[in-house]
């Protein structure tokens, strides 16, 4: 009986903790939203104001009508569909091809991606501006989509070699006497094992070509074809002070990241249990399964 009431506890205790921390991060959004839908050129509500009454839903049509938020929202979109199948398919063949390596030229390779890691984002505006200039690059997509040829970031990369680093050597032993070569090994052996970092980054990709506001306020000239980033800069100089407009393009902003992340956390969450349950098993001599 004790123990079921201590059990009891510990769980109204833990359930307790993560609705508060949950309430915690979802207070932002709330707020977003609420401000949202207040009467257009109002400034923000002093206290807390859960839910506006009466909500004001035209400002999302509004927003619409003062510029051309739909054609933004489409380049955004094709953006990031282009870039997130790229990240992942550029950013795993290095992976896997760093996983292969002997011993110290992966270190060497591991610490020069930790290097690269560590130049500030602003040194590379100028550098990249007078390549794609000589390119014939400047107010195209292609100027957005070129760091895709290098994983889009040296932290997709390092996902994915760490998932292949814990991949059974057997497995590739057993493919490669098979007779599967690179690219058939990569694809029936280390992706399905990669899954919960095929997951990871598909978000990542998204957020952070759909949320680039640096790179198209450089690179594209032509307001048909500016992001939706740019699209929020130019309605908030239209009217700096309407705050419900604002934030009603700042919920049109956030909202496909939103969807993207419920529709797919249960399938992150089940692959990650799935990989831990892989790597409890006994890996004998595996020296593929330690992490470098």
């Amino acid at each position: 009986m004790r123990t079921t009431v201590l059990r009891l506890a510990r769980t109204i205790g833990f359930h307790s903790v993560a609705l508060l921390v949950t309430l915690v991060f979802l207070a932002p959004l709330i707020w977003v939203v609420s401000t949202s839908l207040r009467q257009p050129g109002m400034p923000p509500p002093r206290t807390i104001e859960w839910w506006p009454y009466p909500p004001v839903w035209g400002n999302y049509r509004q927003i619409f009508e003062l510029i051309p938020l739909g054609r933004y929202l489409g380049n955004s979109l094709l953006i990031a569909t282009l870039a997130v199948p790229l990240t992942l398919l550029v950013a795993s063949w290095a992976g896997f091809a760093m996983a292969q390596l002997p011993a110290r030229v992966r270190y060497l390779l591991l610490t020069f991606a930790v290097l690269i890691r560590m130049v500030p984002i602003t040194a590379l505006w100028l550098p990249r501006f007078v390549v794609f200039t000589q390119l014939n690059l400047i107010d195209t997509y292609w100027a957005l989509l070129a760091p895709i040829w290098m994983g889009s970031s040296p932290f997709f990369v390092l996902l994915f070699y760490w998932s292949f680093r814990r991949m059974p050597a057997a497995l590739v032993d057993s493919a490669r006497m098979d007779g599967l070569g690179a690219f058939g090994i990569w694809g029936r052996i280390a992706l399905p094992h990669a899954r919960p970092a095929l997951v990871a980054v598909s978000v990542l990709g998204f957020a952070q070509y759909w949320n680039d506001f640096i790179n198209p306020l450089l690179y594209l000239k032509t307001d048909d074809r500016y992001t939706l980033a740019v699209g929020l800069q130019i309605l908030q100089q239209l009217d700096p002070t309407n705050w419900p407009l604002l934030m009603a393009g700042v919920v049109v902003m956030i909202a496909p990241i939103l969807v993207l992340f419920i529709a797919i956390q249960r399938a992150f969450w089940v692959n990650l249990s799935s990989d831990r349950d892989q790597q409890a098993a006994p890996l004998g001599s595996n020296t593929f399964g330690r992490m470098s």
